[in-house]
């Protein structure tokens, strides 16, 4: 997503909550959406951070994946199948373990994860299955000045060896196993700044959630303590907004200024979800140190940027 200075059409926002979230009437998404109206809706989740729109069920999963092209780049997961028949979309279905409910940012397990996701709603209970997202820019400034530059100072590990699956007894030994074979297949490892800069808004961000596996000298003991402290700025109930879920329903997240949760309250009911994620760039420190990351143990290069 890149700035746009150009006049923009005015769209039909509605906050939904005081420091994140809005929905968006009167748009229909799709590969042919107009430039100027994609523009705005991008300027809109640059400002909200996460947007909705309502009564997108004309959306199929090809057509989801070519809403995803003109908004960015999509990417598939670097460990799960997509779903048959697209390139990209990542399928969410409650009763193989894709409830992901606990706070997360989408896979900051790699160094350059997404900068932002689409998410379309296919199957929904009548009731429950709401997602809640957190602010991650409004946490930083809550921070007390001494917090803050504590975290401004410090380097996580983040891994996709945090099993989904095990928070969910009712699977069974031989689904979490399954589960985790899939998602686990090659460990990654990632060294990211807690505090980052969003490369488009200046905003600072607090880098955390579920994929945190420790602080970068601080033992593992006192890594959870202070990850629970930091951790409780961003779910604190002002800096969340909470979407419940129609079919046809889409949310689209800015992945560098938020982190999100799927409520489990459902039950043995259906749930299924498909998202489009959009490539994103590695994050850099205050002090311009870049995120590392290892694959199977070795350490991932990439080619340097052109001059």
């Amino acid at each position: 997503m890149s700035p746009v200075t150009e006049t923009l059409p005015v769209l039909d926002i509605h906050p939904v909550a005081g420091r994140i979230g809005a929905e968006i009437r009167g748009v229909a998404l799709s590969g042919e959406i107009e430039a100027a109206t994609l523009a705005a809706v991008r300027q809109a989740l640059l400002r909200h951070k996460v947007i909705f729109f309502r009564g997108q069920g004309h959306l199929t999963d090809q057509e989801q994946e070519r809403f995803a092209q003109r908004l960015g780049t999509p990417v598939a997961h670097p460990t799960v199948p997509a779903v048959a028949g697209t390139a990209t979309l990542l399928e969410l279905d409650s009763k193989h373990g894709a409830r992901a409910n606990s706070w997360h940012t989408d896979v900051t397990f790699v160094d350059a994860y997404p900068e932002a996701s689409i998410l379309r709603a296919v199957v929904i209970p009548p009731a429950g299955g709401d997602t809640v997202w957190a602010n991650t820019a409004s946490a930083y400034l809550d921070l007390p000045p001494e917090l803050r530059e504590l975290a401004d100072r410090l380097w996580a590990v983040h891994t996709n060896l945090y099993d989904y699956a095990a928070a969910r007894p009712d699977l069974g030994e031989d689904a979490r196993r399954a589960f985790q074979a899939v998602f686990a297949s090659t460990v990654y490892e990632t060294e990211h700044p807690v505090v980052h800069v969003h490369p488009e808004t200046g905003e600072r961000n607090l880098l955390l959630g579920h994929f945190v596996k420790r602080f970068k000298g601080f033992s593992d003991a006192h890594s959870q303590s202070l990850f629970q402290i930091l951790q409780a700025y961003v779910t604190r109930l002002e800096n969340t907004v909470r979407w419940r879920w129609t079919v046809g329903d889409i949310a689209i997240w800015d992945n560098r200024q938020t982190q999100h949760y799927a409520i489990d309250d459902y039950g043995s009911q259906d749930r299924i979800v498909r998202r489009a994620t959009l490539a994103g760039s590695a994050p850099v420190s205050l002090d311009g140190r870049p995120s590392v990351t290892r694959v199977n143990g070795d350490l991932l290069r990439r080619p340097a940027a052109a001059e």
